[in-house]
């Protein structure tokens, strides 16, 4: 694909989708892009073009091919360990009302996995969990709950799942109780307002294919979305090379705590 029918390919995605591939590390993308392509019954980008105006089927796969949707309940599961036994516990000895955003939650398995951690912690008074993603079809999933296969939910401790899900021919779904502490809304990580004075961030594997100006950009715009001390919970294939820089304290690979603005100014 070159230069031309990338440029074009990208005015048409973005027109359809909302989505502004220029976010996006461009040999990684253009190669991704191609082979989607090739896999369709189109030959060149202006006849996939096309058929993306028209065909909803296919627009529905650039969606779902642009946002990765790859997740699961407890998905690393030591990190969730370490949310629970150590982060957690830092975060409820300064306040015992909890506000957390799952952002490129998917289908919701990792905003209801924080639910079920936090239902754990007595000492927790409320909280509340908004979910965000691009796609609507992962969010329609969220908010319902489900269904949800046995494969996303094999992580999840039996414990768990006889407390919070409702099992139906061989599929899996949240209880009432557990929706009723999430929400769940469309929103753009790359153009969208962003929501103030949360106590932590979850955006795991999401920025994967960013480009690091999009990675900054996205980075400075949680770190102004948390409250002081708030954490960013990021994904074990990610990292911030230089978190000082956005705002940032690194505690651990996958957990980030925001600087306060009076210590940045001190130092």
């Amino acid at each position: 694909m070159n230069d031309q029918e990338y440029g074009y390919l990208r005015k048409h995605i973005l027109s359809a989708t909302g989505i502004d591939i220029d976010s996006y590390k461009s040999l990684q993308m253009r190669r991704r892009l191609t082979s989607l392509i090739e896999n369709t019954t189109q030959s060149d980008v202006v006849g996939y073009c096309r058929e993306l105006e028209k065909e909803s089927d296919v627009l529905k796969k650039l969606r779902n091919f642009l946002t990765i949707n790859v997740t699961e309940f407890f998905r690393d599961e030591g990190v969730f360990v370490e949310l629970r036994k150590r982060i957690l516990s830092n975060i409820v000895s300064n306040t015992r009302r909890l506000k957390i955003w799952s952002a490129g939650c998917s289908n919701g398995a990792e905003a209801y996995t924080i639910s079920m951690i936090l239902e754990e912690h007595p000492e927790i008074v409320s909280y509340t969990i908004l979910g965000t993603d691009i796609d609507e079809l992962s969010l329609e999933i969220a908010r319902a709950g489900g269904p949800y296969t046995a494969d996303l939910v094999k992580n999840v401790p039996a414990a768990y799942i006889s407390k919070h899900f409702i099992c139906k021919d061989g599929k899996y779904w949240v209880k009432d109780e557990l929706k009723a502490k999430t929400s769940f809304k469309p929103h753009n990580l790359l153009s969208d307002f962003f929501v103030k004075d949360f106590d932590i961030i979850l955006c795991r594997n999401v920025t994967i294919y960013f480009t690091d100006e999009a990675k900054e950009k996205l980075n400075r715009s949680f770190n102004d979305s948390l409250k002081a001390d708030g954490i960013l919970f990021i994904g074990s294939t990610e990292f911030m090379s230089h978190p000082e820089a956005v705002g940032f304290k690194k505690l651990s690979p996958c957990f980030y705590q925001k600087i306060p603005v009076h210590a940045v100014a001190q130092a």
